[in-house]
């Protein structure tokens, strides 16, 4: 074959190449309609959700949720028809509008509902009566009879069903609910044991009442404390950016004193239990001796494998610091641009706020078709109580499982959304050169290309969320029902189960969100997004992994502390009431709701750093500051870009002489083309695979060495080759799979020049590690 042939073919896939990668990210450049069959499935998705709601109604459900019915299947307030088989069915309950139960204290703490008999009456007793006498003038002066349908109401005092067909006396005074007419007692007393078996902790009835009485005292106080919270919340998305910088190096810092101080303190109490064991040894009585050695041994075998533990941890981390520690800038500027988007896009900090008030409106009409859905169906009679319940058959009955799956669908869709509208505005943001042309309301700009463009691939993720949460919710319940009955196997197993399908869940969620971004750049499928994303991702490890360890770190304590300041501010303003007792529900509440605001408030800063790191990883990528290439980033992160390539190019001048060396065969090799060096520019990614993979062999070096001292002299051949089998299966396969993605993704105009560099790099570093095992 041709050689110049071969080599014209090679140079046109190469320029395809380059096409096909500079065409992959084109930020803000056209608009399409992404996902289209998931937009389209969702819709109708939805419109059988609408269908299950309209189906409760049209059955009567609706009707029998909220106006109520008896134990005989009559509906109050309406003309009824009769129910084949059922006596007393079929009644017309025109004038009686209201439900009154017999006994309305038998509460059925497992299916969580009450056991009484139910009929309609025409008013709720407002008084107590506490004779059958005070039912009969209740009956004849108000015209409401609360004993069963068959009883007229002045034969009540001597009927003899009159003890199971009248309520139970004292009959307890009563209201009607605001909506659905049912009589509830005013005095929720009767209510003890249910509210004992929700909250386990109260065992006394009067601290329930003190708790619930702090709560109604402190009102105006607990909702005071809310509103604080929302303003420290606001107030700390702000100022974060001034005080990232201190912030994140102290907690560095206090990190690694804390690892050094906790295994210096392990190590003095290993040699100070050796040193004193010794003494209490020479100094007891010999029949002592061989008694108490065996505790002074396990005492300070314990203290060693803790202490060595701790070295090894500490080691792990102080290696970490070493190699990340040019990142931890890369996160410093990255939270003090978020802080400039949330002051350029203010808007922003309202979005928690739409977030929550879409979940609350879809949670409220999904507990109300739900409620429907327990009312509808056939009428059945219950074996137990002989009572009417209304219950779905036939493939009817897998209604509620399809009202559980548009729950999680539905509601992870909302927060789906959200991530969008925000990775949008903040798209927007970054890549606007001249900050002052900027969309005058990015956030609307950012919800109505949601609408228009990507609903279906917003759809798509959140499905894709849903079959990991739905199991993992089942899981949920079987362990909860079955707790205490299944063996330790199966309770291992569904733990198991449930850990694995949480990992997995927070994993997709974390790629899910990258994806939304790569959308809002690119405008493409949730599946091109998401591949794109996890490429830029795996080119960028160490970063990706500095920014969720320390960031989220940062954002924790940042909860913490708003959580910490409103509970401060609580006792002060409850100092006012000296019974400390009160104190514990209101805090509680106030210490909750706190965090949830700040958790909702800080997620979006989350979100808008992931955003801006995942722009700023393709903008590296594709740009090098050159004219027609410069950057869109911020001066802050041009700050570290500088940096970072002022370190680099120090770094290359060490190396000069190596590199020339191997740069003459790969010239001749390659046709005299020119091989850029690894890691130059802040775009290339050589540096940072060769960072990762000298990490990896330190660490492989310290297992060794920590391997080999603690080892006994019998147990070394097979500690090394455990040692071994870990190279071979861990950290080969792992750097194998970095090199490739490397290999693959490697942008540049020149990439068969630049492709044995890392060959030979990782052939080096195979062979040092070889030599180190």
């Amino acid at each position: 074959m041709d050689p110049k042939r071969l080599s014209s073919g090679s140079q046109q896939q190469v320029r395809l190449r380059i096409k096909r990668t500079k065409r992959e990210w084109r930020p803000l450049e056209d608009r399409s309609c992404t996902d289209l069959p998931w937009f389209l499935l969702f819709t109708v998705f939805c419109v059988g959700m609408g269908c299950i709601c309209g189906f409760t109604v049209a059955t009567g459900g609706a009707a029998r949720l909220i106006l109520g019915y008896d134990s005989y299947g009559n509906t109050c307030s309406r003309r009824n028809e009769q129910i084949e088989g059922v006596r007393l069915s079929g009644l017309d309950h025109t004038d009686r509008k209201f439900v009154f139960f017999l006994d309305p204290c038998n509460i059925d703490l497992v299916q969580r509902k009450i056991r009484s008999a139910a009929l309609c009456v025409s008013q709720c007793p407002p008084q107590e009566l506490k004779t059958y006498q005070d039912l009969k003038t209740f009956a004849m002066v108000n015209g409401s009879e609360l004993c069963s349908y068959e009883l007229a109401g002045h034969k009540y005092p001597g009927h003899p069903d009159r003890f199971t067909r009248c309520p139970k006396l004292p009959v307890p005074p009563s209201k009607p609910l605001p909506l659905f007419r049912r009589c509830t007692p005013v005095d929720v007393s009767c209510y003890a044991r249910f509210a004992e078996a929700v909250v386990t902790f109260v065992g006394d009835a009067s601290v329930l009442h003190r708790l619930i009485a702090g709560v109604v005292a402190s009102k105006e106080i607990i909702a005071g404390l809310c509103v604080l919270a929302l303003v420290l919340s606001m107030i700390l998305m702000v100022i974060i950016r001034y005080i990232s910088a201190v912030l994140v190096w102290i907690l560095t810092c206090l990190v690694v004193l804390g690892s050094l101080a906790g295994t210096g303190v392990l190590w003095w109490l290993y040699i100070d239990h050796r040193l004193h064991g010794n003494a209490t040894a020479a100094s007891s009585p010999a029949p002592r001796e061989a008694k108490d050695q065996p505790e002074i041994g396990d005492g300070g075998q314990a203290l060693l494998v803790y202490a060595v533990a701790a070295s090894v941890f500490t080691v792990i981390l102080l290696l970490l610091m070493l190699f990340m520690r040019k990142r931890v800038a890369l996160t410093v500027a990255l939270f003090h641009v978020a802080g400039k988007v949330f002051l350029h896009l203010p808007l922003l900090a309202l979005q928690p706020f739409i977030t929550f008030l879409a979940l609350l409106l879809f949670w409220l009409y999904w507990t109300l078709v739900l409620l429907f859905l327990g009312t509808t169906g056939n009428p059945e009679q219950n074996e137990e109580t002989g009572l009417i319940e209304f219950r779905l058959t036939g493939p009817l009955q897998y209604l509620p499982w399809y009202h559980f799956l548009g729950l999680v669908w539905i509601s992870e869709f909302i927060l789906a959304c959200q991530q969008m509208t925000v990775a949008g505005a903040v798209v927007t943001y970054y890549f606007t050169r001249d900050k002052n042309r900027l969309p005058v309301t990015p956030i609307l700009s950012s919800v109505l290309r949601l609408v228009r463009y990507h609903l279906g691939t917003v759809a798509k993720g959140s499905f894709i969320i849903t079959l990991v949460k739905v199991p993992r919710l089942v899981l949920m319940y079987l362990h909860n029902q079955l707790k205490g009955r299944e063996n330790v196997c199966a309770r291992c197993l569904l733990k198991s189960c449930i850990c694995c399908l949480w990992c997995l869940e927070k994993c997709l969620n974390y790629l899910n969100q990258n994806a939304y971004a790569a959308t809002a750049i690119n405008s493409t499928s949730f599946c091109t997004s998401a591949r794109d994303a996890f490429v830029i991702l795996v080119e960028n490890a160490l970063r990706v992994a500095t920014i969720n360890a320390i960031g989220d770190f940062v954002l924790f304590l940042g909860k913490v502390l708003i959580m910490t300041m409103t509970a401060f501010a609580g006792v002060l303003l409850l100092n006012s009431q000296r019974d400390y007792a009160e104190w514990l529900l209101p805090l509680a509440i106030v210490s909750l709701f706190s965090f949830l605001v700040a958790h909702c408030f800080l997620s979006v800063f989350e979100i808008v750093v992931d955003v801006l790191f995942l722009c700023f990883a393709v903008d590296t990528k594709y740009n090098d500051g050159s004219p027609g290439r410069e950057f869109f980033m911020d001066k802050a992160l041009m700050e570290f870009v500088e940096s970072s390539r002022r370190l680099e190019r120090a770094a290359e001048r060490g190396r000069s002489r190596v590199k020339e060396a191997e740069m003459k065969p790969m010239v001749s090799e390659c046709g005299g083309g020119v091989a850029s060096p690894e890691g130059a520019g802040p775009g290339g990614q050589g540096g940072e695979w060769a960072e990762l993979q000298e990490f990896q062999v330190y660490y492989l070096l310290v297992g060794v060495l920590v391997d080999w001292a603690l080892a006994e002299p019998r147990d070394l051949v097979l500690v090394l080759s455990e040692d071994v089998l870990l190279f071979l299966l861990v950290y080969l396969p792992a750097s194998t799979l970095f090199l490739v993605v490397a290999l693959l993704r490697a942008p540049g105009p020149a990439p068969l020049a630049a492709g044995p560099a890392p060959l030979a790099k990782a052939a080096q570093a195979a062979g040092s590690a070889a030599i180190a095992s």
